[in-house]
């Protein structure tokens, strides 16, 4: 009987703890266990089909030169771009169509990846107009060259990254980022999107470049990282230095709020910029300063992790939001957690994973009203343009973001 007792007592300890072990799980489950990576990769790949079938004319002719641009705040359809070299966006487009093939295996997406990328082949023979020949060229050739090893791919990235080498300025010490904007700004003028555009320069150095090209992104990587943020992280849209002394003049904004506010594209650009020349170089030195650059972001964000446009408009909360901002921070996360083992990682994997999810709601899918992937993106609220837009490249870092995290998913490599 008293055998019997403490079976039964046994059992129901046994049970007390079976019960407890999945209570600490459920506590320990992260917004990653709630979210469906899958179903929001094949809500990209439903739109992506709507944006081709539209691209078509009734007699099924697409013009490979025209890129979605935007859809603005109540249309329903994409503003199309021609590819040239000012149209900065034009490479967003091939490659969202290449991390769609990526995700599908479809081949009919693969080819018309094939078809938009090669509109864009004549900037690897064009003097450089200004430094978003990385957003231009990495994006669409890079993300094809990754998936296909075609050889023609690989020599325009490395053509056009020699041709983004030019506008390095040895005595600054950075590129020169809009040439056509030095009277504007007084002097030799360095924007914070420029640091994407270094990981092109990075690439080609490693694969049959110039070994210099390094060289130039590291220089121009320690510059802006010491005169292009303030004593708290935040950082400046602009950096301006003198053109013969490379002095540095001032910092200011362009698309930003203010001069001294945290434009939240800006340090979005900062956070990615910084993760990949870590990934690049090893030097912890970047890793240090971009966790500080990534934690001042975090800690301003709203409760669903999508930053208005600028953190400093005093017209927060009836201020715009910026969902790409959010996309191109969710992206760097993935990769920059994988750096950071423990509890730092886990919190950066965590954050990422909360903008996702936040992105992935109808307050920030467009749905059925328009074949674009998000609404909510601000692109130069100065200028008023492209104010609670669709934009191409939150897109873009969108569905890079969600193949990043269904990597870690599937126990693979960040970078694919």
């Amino acid at each position: 009987m008293l055998r019997n007792k403490r079976i039964k007592s046994d059992m129901k300890t046994k049970t007390l703890l079976a019960a407890l072990g999945v209570c600490l799980l459920s506590a320990c489950t992260t917004t990653e266990n709630k979210f469906h990576v899958g179903e929001a990769l094949d809500y990209c790949n439903r739109q992506v089909e709507r944006t081709l079938s539209r691209l078509h004319d009734t007699n099924g002719v697409v013009d490979y030169t025209m890129m979605p641009r935007n859809i603005l705040n109540g249309q329903n359809d994409w503003n199309c771009r021609k590819a040239t070299k000012e149209e900065w966006c034009a490479g967003f487009w091939p490659g969202v169509l290449w991390y769609d093939y990526e995700y599908s295996g479809d081949k009919r997406i693969k080819e018309e990846a094939e078809k938009f990328t090669s509109s864009l082949e004549f900037l690897s023979r064009t003097p450089a107009f200004d430094h978003d020949l990385g957003f231009l060229i990495f994006c669409s050739y890079g993300n094809g060259y990754r998936l296909t090893q075609n050889p023609v791919y690989k020599q325009v990235i490395l053509d056009t990254a020699d041709t983004l080498a030019t506008l390095f300025k040895p005595q600054v010490g950075t590129m020169l980022s809009w040439p056509r904007n030095v009277e504007l700004f007084g002097g030799h003028n360095t924007i914070m999107d420029n640091m994407i555009n270094l990981e092109m320069l990075f690439w080609a150095a490693k694969n049959g470049g110039n070994p210099y090209l390094a060289d130039i992104a590291i220089s121009h990587a320690d510059k802006t990282m010491k005169y292009h943020f303030r004593p708290d992280y935040t950082s400046y849209h602009v950096a301006v230095y003198d053109t013969l002394t490379g002095d540095f003049i001032k910092g200011v904004t362009h698309q930003g709020y203010a001069d001294n506010s945290m434009w939240a594209r800006g340090q979005a650009w900062a956070v990615y910029g910084y993760t990949v020349v870590y990934r690049e170089t090893k030097d912890c030195r970047y890793l240090d300063f971009v966790q500080k650059v990534t934690d001042v972001y975090l800690k301003n964000l709203p409760e669903d992790y999508v930053p208005y446009w600028d953190f400093n408009d005093p017209a927060i909360p009836d201020a715009p939001r910026d969902a790409s901002a959010a996309c191109v921070v969710a992206s760097a996360l993935l990769e920059l957690s994988t750096y950071l083992p423990g509890d730092k990682g886990e919190r950066y994997r965590d954050a990422a994973i909360k903008m996702l999810t936040s992105l992935s709601t109808d307050n920030y899918q467009c749905g059925e009203a328009s074949p674009a992937f998000l609404l909510h993106s601000t692109g130069h609220r100065p200028a008023n343009s492209e104010i609670d837009a669709s934009i191409i490249y939150a897109d873009y870092y969108y569905i890079e973001a969600l193949l990043r995290l269904k990597r870690l998913q599937e126990g693979k490599p960040v970078i694919g």
